[in-house]
């Protein structure tokens, strides 16, 4: 059950959870109110109406908007990089884990919860404590990538992560593209097509043979 699920079977007020239960359905009513208005609009008497409990229970997880709003990001930069690590160690077959790669982004920003806006599209970009959040996940997703390239072609680890900030820039940049225009293009067929476009550049580089293969080869 995700974090707005439990919200909604959570809200009415007077009703006794555990804590954790409490933290997840709060942070679930913080998501939707921090998607539909933004940080700087938000209140926290809108986030504790949502989650139908009163201002002191809000106060008694999160001491202010700010610890509330970076809880939410750390969760869905996991969720994001998870995503992302899940989709590397899909498959060995190199094609189809490029794809799954494209893919994790898109279902990332596909999601009806909206979390990819706060960690993409906050406009709370100059507050350190995000920007920092935001571009640890983005360099932690790249280095998985970057590992799966280093492995299976050779290059140099400074090489492997150019390769590896250009795949995963690409992926968020045109899934977000793709939602926000609202394209006529179904998910399927733009993940199909991006991949295309990647894996014609990354499978220009050969290979690398690993000491054991090298063996069985008898070189």
């Amino acid at each position: 059950m995700s974090a707005i699920e439990q919200t909604e079977a959570a809200r009415p007020r007077g009703t006794r959870l555990p804590r954790r239960a409490r933290r997840n359905q709060l942070l679930g009513a913080a998501q939707e109110v921090f998607v539909a208005q933004g940080y700087h609009s938000a209140a926290m008497d809108d986030i504790a109406e949502r989650a139908g409990v009163s201002k002191p229970v809000l106060y008694q997880h999160f001491p202010g908007k700010l610890e509330l709003y970076l809880a939410l990001l750390d969760q869905h930069c996991e969720a994001l990089l998870q995503s992302v690590r899940t989709a590397l160690g899909s498959t060995s077959d190199n094609k189809l884990r490029v794809a799954a790669t494209m893919d994790a982004y898109f279902a990332y920003v596909e999601d009806e919860g909206g979390a990819f806006r706060l960690v993409f599209e906050s406009d709370l970009t100059n507050e350190p404590a995000v920007r920092e959040r935001v571009d640890r996940v983005s360099l932690q997703c790249a280095e998985a990538i970057s590992e799966v390239i280093a492995e299976d072609t050779g290059l140099s680890e400074d090489e492997s992560m150019l390769l590896a900030v250009g795949l995963g820039g690409v992926s968020q940049v045109v899934a977000r593209y793709w939602l926000s225009s609202e394209s006529p293009i179904p998910r399927e067929t733009a993940v199909a097509l991006l991949t295309s476009l990647a894996w014609r550049g990354i499978a220009g580089f050969p290979l690398h043979a690993t000491d054991g293969q090298l063996a069985a080869e008898g070189h």
